[in-house]
């Protein structure tokens, strides 16, 4: 998934963040909320928007954009790298499609083996047994 790409496509919203900080809380703007809509993005194909629309589902806000908050760092710009990495990250697993087991059959030649060992153990077990009786 190419960054700089996904950046000229996504809208930023930033406020003032709570929590620690003592004054810098007061005065910065370091709370950064990401919107990214998928369905507008020229970046993906038809089946993979859909792919995304339906993966996503929970993720996107009334407005049907794909909200990240994130305020963990006092700096705006690292909580902007951050919440672009979150996306990226989102984005990239959701298009993750796992491959299809098949079923594999157990050859005949497995199967031989298996038999002619449990054979070797049944008679193993019955020659002890003759000598005790």
């Amino acid at each position: 998934m190419n960054k700089e790409a996904l950046q000229k496509e996504v809208s930023y919203k930033t406020s003032r963040s709570g929590g620690k900080g003592g004054q810098n809380v007061n005065k910065v703007s370091s709370k950064v909320e990401l919107l990214f809509s998928v369905n507008d993005s020229l970046l993906f194909n038809d089946d993979e928007k859909a792919l995304l629309n339906e993966k996503l589902q929970p993720r996107f806000n009334k407005d049907g954009l794909v909200q990240i908050i994130c305020d963990e760092d006092r700096s705006q710009y690292i909580n902007k790298q951050k919440a672009i990495d979150r996306l990226v990250n989102l984005l990239t697993n959701a298009l993750h499609v796992p491959m299809v087991r098949k079923k594999k059959s157990v050859s005949k030649a497995a199967k031989a083996v298996r038999l002619e060992n449990k054979r070797i153990h049944s008679a193993k077990k019955e020659n002890r047994r003759a000598k005790f009786d």
